[in-house]
């Protein structure tokens, strides 16, 4: 299932669990993704340009994590998506916390509630305890230190089919906090009606995804 564009990927992961052992277990579902394609593709992709040093992990094999750094403060998680040969990422941008809810909230004191523990990618990293130290690491590895968690293997054990089908239905919008050519590109799915999905708000000039 990774290994298509990363726009059939992205509404698939929504139910899905992503779960850190970066200290004590944290364990959260997956309720919001964004989807970001290749060279020449997508405008609002750190891919679209050229292969980067920063962005060479979306280049890499499916199921293995691209971490970017952003504001010059937050990290952000994305599962590498793409057809064979070519670069994309599904930008995991909210979720609830469905284990270790304590060790989330040490790692977000400003949360206001546990609602908005992971509403956003950079919450959503922070409280997984995810940084750039894993950006590269292959989700999929049941070993990880953080793990995508999917419905079942495929017949390699890689490819996999779609995450638990959530509860509500399927929203689809544009990005948020994107700018440019790629902010109005309807490729934002969440679960619609989860209270952890976060609002959509336009960005800062000159800003772009994935997230």
């Amino acid at each position: 299932m990774l290994a298509a564009h990363p726009t059939r990927t992205a509404p698939l992961l929504l139910g899905a669990h992503l779960t850190s052992d970066l200290g004590p277990t944290v364990t959260i579902r997956i309720t919001e993704v964004e989807a970001y394609g290749g060279l020449g593709e997508d405008p609002g992709s750190h891919a679209h340009r050229r292969r980067t040093d920063r962005n060479r992990a979306m280049f890499g094999p499916v199921g293995h994590a691209y971490v970017y750094f952003t504001y010059g403060m937050h990290w952000c998680l994305n599962v590498v998506c793409h057809e064979p040969g070519v670069a994309g990422a599904v930008l995991i941008r909210a979720g609830a916390v469905v284990h270790g809810t304590s060790t989330a909230q040490g790692r977000r004191p400003s949360a206001r509630s546990d609602r908005d523990l992971a509403r956003g990618p950079a919450r959503l990293a922070a409280a997984l305890g995810v940084t750039g130290e894993l950006d590269g690491i292959d989700l999929l590895d049941p070993d990880g230190p953080v793990r995508l968690s999917l419905a079942a293997p495929g017949h390699d054990g890689r490819d996999t089919r779609a995450g638990p089908r959530p509860d509500g239905g399927l929203g689809t919008g544009p990005r948020t906090g994107v700018s440019g050519a790629g902010a109005a590109t309807p490729w934002r799915f969440w679960v619609a009606g989860d209270p952890t999905v976060s609002p959509h708000r336009r960005a800062a000039p000159g800003r772009r995804g994935p997230g």
